[in-house]
């Protein structure tokens, strides 16, 4: 189950960052900033639960806890790689990588993070698995 849950995490995590280049791409230029990051943020979240939905089975979580851990990993792993790859790959500073958890400014990164953490759980609701 773990290994499963690592590969499409892995998946997300492609879809992730094929999304941001889309938004900085089409959203950005016609929309503004905020805006396209708002749309694109509402958007992964709908596709991230969808892939979820679409992979619950094959993962196979056996009850409501394992679903949870399942989150939370992947809420960890996105966080890790968000601030590492971010600050040590792309080079951006902490300050621009930490700018997007201000919801007081607008920033609704948290959702990304919510909707990770919640997707494996409602998923498998979804899917009407056993023991859900």
């Amino acid at each position: 189950m773990v290994g499963r849950a690592l590969v499409v995490w892995t998946g997300l995590l492609v879809l992730a960052v094929g999304f941001g280049a889309l938004r900085e791409a089409l959203l950005t230029p016609r929309l503004g900033s905020q805006t396209a990051h708002v749309l694109g943020t509402i958007a992964f979240c709908l596709a991230m639960l969808f892939v979820t939905w679409a992979s619950i089975r094959w993962i196979g979580p056996g009850d409501t806890a394992a679903a949870v851990r399942i989150g939370l990993g992947w809420v960890v792993l996105t966080v890790a790689f968000e601030f590492l790859a971010g600050h040590y790959v792309f080079g951006h500073s902490w300050e621009r990588l930490l700018a997007d958890y201000n919801v007081l400014r607008g920033r609704i990164w948290l959702l990304v993070l919510v909707a990770t953490g919640a997707a494996p759980v409602v998923a498998a609701r979804l899917r009407k698995l056993p023991g859900f």
